[in-house]
């Protein structure tokens, strides 16, 4: 914080002195981002943008809960191809079983789901497999 506004200096130059003097000391230039350009700046406006923004940043999903876990289980594949460990494998598909298997048990809202729980022991499997030196 800097100092306060001194009496009798209006408020428009005292802030306008501020920014050139944090201009001059380049606090500007070490802000992240600096330089490149604005994200977003060439999509049509929209007043939403950043309840849509905050909400991907804080992971949150407007899917009802049916196509919300059928997209979980969609992105499963790329996360074990990810892995680095069978134990993260193992996990992966342990954490989307249990919730395939209360949405089997007690449908979710939304389209009918339409999954199955996945294969542990195959996937493990097939990871390990890729993994093999040729």
């Amino acid at each position: 914080m800097t100092e306060r506004k001194p009496p009798g200096v209006s408020f428009e130059s005292w802030v306008d002195r501020q920014i050139h003097e944090a201009q001059q000391r380049g606090d500007f230039s070490r802000l992240p981002g600096f330089g490149k350009p604005i994200a977003g700046l060439e999509r049509p406006y929209d007043e939403a943008w950043w309840i849509k923004q905050k909400m991907l940043w804080e992971g949150v999903s407007m899917l009802p809960p049916a196509l919300a876990l059928r997209k979980e289980a969609e992105d499963v594949p790329g996360a074990v191809a990810a892995a680095r460990t069978e134990a993260e494998v193992r996990r992966i598909l342990t954490e989307v079983n249990a919730k395939i298997d209360r949405a089997i048990r007690m449908p979710p809202e939304g389209p009918p789901l339409q999954l199955k729980p996945f294969d542990i022991e195959g996937t493990v499997r097939r990871w390990r497999e890729e993994r093999r030196p040729a």
